[in-house]
């Protein structure tokens, strides 16, 4: 019988990494597929922020491909996945993650893949009880039957508590072989991972989505209402997940990098908005979304001023740039920390 092959959804978390370690180990032809979304949090934020600085900089999807010897396809599903995020059919978790309805959607697109190529089977690294919404024993029959997948998706950590599917059934895998983990402890994953001389891995918890944070699905909230349009682009949910963002008033909001890192990654964005920085003292860059009248860019110019290091200062120099290039300087008092209440705060 010729070697059966499977594709294993690669989230970079610990997970993922074992089940698709767990088949290789069956002696399964094993590739990996990682879909970019634009919201995962790993490869982002953490490259530039100062406080992350001791974490590896690294795409944890490739690491894990490295470490297992599997080849991995990098999928971009930014625009198709706005759909997931916009219209959820199963509805949002706590926050803006559309959890089941995305894992419906990678399943799908793994199966469209997997017959594409040739493969047998779908792997991920579900375990049942792990998440409130699209990891529970009864939705994990939701995700096989709307993605398509059906008896082709196999999920080898929690596979001797689901129904055998067909990789188990043919004698594809031994079933035996696979796990029963449940519950939302990592422990079984961190002993199986020492038991496979797994020892360095990203968080146990697995990949992580910005849309599971409130924070940012506040920001992004904010995003709709000021444009009153539920829609985005790739540059949009790149940006709400850096610096402060302030809405002083409703036609303007400001992002004011909080560091050098932040300060550099926004230089890429001026000339898309309006953009200032302090002159007379070292300070942020800060962007300007919106449509601001003459009296919102002073106002966001004292703001500037605020977060500059002549905050304590009786005038800051501000220098004000237009989308079209056009300079000027405003020469403004910086605002004192009393007067930028914690609503402008997005």
């Amino acid at each position: 019988m010729s070697q059966r092959k499977a594709v294993a959804l690669i989230s970079g978390g610990l997970d993922s990494m074992l089940a698709a370690r767990v088949i290789m180990d069956q002696g399964v032809h094993v590739e990996g597929i990682n879909f970019f979304t634009g919201f995962c949090v790993e490869g982002h934020t953490h490259a530039i922020r100062r406080k992350d600085r001791a974490r590896p900089k690294r795409n944890n999807a490739l690491w894990v491909a490295e470490q297992l010897g599997m080849r991995l396809h990098i999928v971009d599903i930014v625009e198709e996945y706005k759909d997931v995020v916009l219209n959820p059919a199963h509805g949002y978790g706590a926050h803006l993650n559309p959890c089941l309805d995305c894992k419906i959607f990678m399943v799908n697109k793994a199966l469209e893949w997997m017959e594409e190529h040739g493969f047998d089977f779908i792997i991920t690294g579900e375990v049942i009880g792990q998440r409130p919404k699209s990891q529970r024993k009864d939705t994990m029959p939701v995700v096989a039957r709307e993605s398509g997948a059906d008896d082709r998706l196999l999920r080898p950590l929690c596979a001797r508590n689901l129904e055998p599917t067909r990789p188990e059934l043919e004698g594809w895998v031994d079933r035996q072989a696979l796990f029963n983990f449940t519950g939302r402890s990592r422990k079984p994953q961190m002993d199986l991972a020492r038991q496979r001389g797994i020892d360095d891995y990203a968080q146990p918890a697995g990949g992580c989505c910005f849309l599971t944070d409130e924070h940012y699905a506040v920001k992004l909230k904010d995003l709709w209402a000021s444009r009153r349009a539920r829609n985005y682009d790739l540059d949009d949910i790149m940006l709400l997940k850096v610096g402060r963002h302030l809405r002083p008033r409703p036609a303007f909001k400001l992002i004011v990098a909080r560091e050098e890192g932040e300060n550099n990654f926004l230089r890429g964005y001026r000339k898309r908005f309006v953009h200032m920085e302090p002159v007379s003292h070292p300070g942020p860059l800060v962007l300007v979304d919106g449509e601001p009248g003459e009296q919102d860019i002073r106002l966001a110019a004292r703001i500037t001023g605020r977060f500059s290091q002549g905050r304590s200062a009786a005038m800051v120099t501000v220098q004000v740039t237009d989308r079209d290039g056009g300079r000027r300087t405003l020469e403004v008092p910086p605002l004192d920390a009393g007067d930028v209440p914690r609503e402008w705060y997005v």
